[in-house]
């Protein structure tokens, strides 16, 4: 029988070994989770739309609050014959669990908007999370799915919210054209926000309970048609493989990789710039607040609204936009 002599050499050499077999075999069974992350000194950075040559473009909607125009907005859709987004709060869900069975029933995605709304920056990771798996539980015992899509309430995002997102093995989502419909702009004025900046990845923004909506949304849909677009759900126009995120929020499929009829193949991304050039496209650099919470900034496809929105130290862009509507419904 041969003896083998455990020398120190050995010792070390084997140890060597059996660390880079159970990072191979942890690799395997447990590849990240992480959808956007940060380069070193670098923000994570959610999806604002898809970098892609595919005339494809995503209609999302948001509920929280009322509920007069859902059924308006599902007949439409169907008229259309469109898939879209429908990002639910989870009191939403409790208050209209029919609806939600609805919206799921008819073929759109059903996405995540936290369960109570709150501004997530000024919240510990768990009480995110809480937010988060909340409402997937409420969506998904009505639905039967698991959301795979969070939209952050007001926009409002830091490292540490998108990271919880990616952790949760969700994509964390916001938007390159935002309709203003909160605002109660007239049909003309909502169709013009998407023909001024319509592009191919485009994710359009949208609420259930804004006024106008439901009399702009026939002439939306067929201009986008007109343009040779096709409309589909978010978890349509996302990539299928690797891709990364830059500081526009621009999701950019690697080499090789094509857009996916679904979005079930994620593998890890990163943010290719840094928080500073993030930072210099939000809509005012004198009222930012600190790094750590920051709002980031919107597309270059809405800068132009940037300029006339009201903002301060607390609320700013699509931040104190939300905020403004909230308060003026909570007081009707």
């Amino acid at each position: 029988m041969r003896v083998f002599i455990l020398t120190r050499k050995r010792l070390a050499a084997l140890a060597a070994a059996l660390a880079i077999i159970a990072g191979a075999g942890f690799a395997g069974v447990h590849r990240s989770e992480t959808a956007v992350a940060a380069n070193a000194g670098g923000r994570s950075i959610p999806i604002y739309y898809v970098k892609t040559e595919k005339k494809q473009v995503a209609l999302s909607f948001d509920a929280a609050w009322g509920n007069e125009q859902t059924q308006t907005l599902l007949d439409i859709l169907d008229r259309y014959k469109v898939k879209t987004t429908f990002f639910l709060v989870g009191d939403w869900v409790r208050n209209y669990p029919d609806d939600v069975k609805k919206i799921s029933e008819a073929g759109h995605d059903v996405g995540n908007h936290s369960n109570t709304h709150p501004y997530l920056t000024q919240l510990g990771g768990d009480a995110v999370t809480n937010e988060i798996e909340t409402c997937n539980s409420e969506i998904e015992k009505l639905t039967g799915k698991r959301p795979t899509l969070f939209r952050p309430p007001y926009g409002d995002y830091n490292n540490s919210v998108v990271d919880t997102v990616n952790g949760l093995d969700m994509y964390c989502i916001q938007w390159s054209i935002d309709s203003l419909d909160w605002q109660d702009p007239s049909p003309a004025d909502i169709l013009a926000k998407v023909q001024n900046n319509l592009s191919p990845g485009s994710i359009i923004l949208m609420h259930n309970g804004a006024k106008n909506t439901p009399e702009a949304l026939p002439s939306v849909i067929e201009y986008i048609q007109s343009q040779g677009y096709e409309i589909v759900p978010i978890s349509q126009l996302l990539p299928k493989g690797s891709y990364t995120t830059d500081a526009n929020g621009a999701m950019i499929m690697k080499d090789g990789q094509t857009t996916a009829s679904k979005a079930d193949s994620r593998t890890d991304t990163s943010a290719v710039r840094t928080a500073a050039e993030v930072e210099n496209r939000t809509s005012s650099a004198s009222s930012r607040r600190s790094t750590s919470d920051v709002v980031q900034s919107k597309t270059n496809s809405e800068a132009p609204d940037n300029a006339s929105r009201k903002s301060t130290s607390s609320y700013t862009g699509v931040k104190g936009e939300l905020y403004d509507m909230t308060s003026s419904r909570m007081k009707k």
